[in-house]
């Protein structure tokens, strides 16, 4: 009799992004505050939602998570530079020997917290995983392991987006929430999230 064998679980980790610069919010965007709490908190919490046995912050110097999360759950990674493949990539390269990594993004507070444990279902042998909303993908996305040597090779103010958009083996979730999508890039994007039912 052959006994099959249980495929062990996958190891992942959540990066969160907060490296970036603001100059579009015009200040400290990330700090800014939405429901009692700093923007990043919020994106911080939906990553330590997801199946996720870590979750890596890449945070510019000077931006103290720390004090908004709660510091021993959250790695920090400090980055001095604010171009999206040089947090991308540090955020991989601290993911290490992990499975798959998460890519959430520090000004997107909104992201449904269910929505990573769905992409996490579907991953299997696939590239990466994303959610789609309406035919456009959104945030958060899945990258497996196979997909951290590509980042590594990223350059500038690169995401992922060339990649992904380049392989047949991504899957996609398709989520009713079009949270997916929101991100807050000026003043008036905070405000209008302050004013969405949740």
């Amino acid at each position: 009799m052959t006994l099959a064998c249980a495929q062990p679980r996958a190891t992942l980790v959540a990066v969160v992004l907060a490296a970036g610069s603001a100059t579009r919010f015009g200040g400290d965007k990330l700090s800014a505050p939405l429901d009692g709490q700093p923007l990043l908190f919020h994106a911080i919490r939906a990553a330590r939602a997801a199946p996720v046995s870590r979750v890596i912050v890449v945070a510019r110097p000077g931006l103290e998570t720390g004090a908004w999360a709660g510091a021993p759950a959250v790695e920090v990674v400090r980055l001095a530079s604010a171009a999206m493949a040089d947090s991308l990539k540090a955020g991989i390269a601290a993911a290490g020997a992990a499975d798959g990594a998460f890519v959430f993004l520090g000004d997107m507070p909104a992201v449904p917290h269910q929505e990573a444990a769905r992409l996490a279902g579907l991953l299997g042998r696939a590239y990466a995983a994303l959610p789609r909303h309406e035919g456009r993908p959104g945030h958060p996305v899945l990258l497996s392991a196979q997909a951290f040597p590509d980042i590594a090779r990223l350059a500038g103010d690169e995401g992922a987006g060339r990649l992904l958009r380049a392989r047949a083996d991504v899957v996609f979730d398709d989520c009713p929430d079009p949270a997916i999508h929101l991100d807050v890039d000026l003043p008036e994007d905070l405000e209008r999230l302050a004013k969405r039912d949740r």
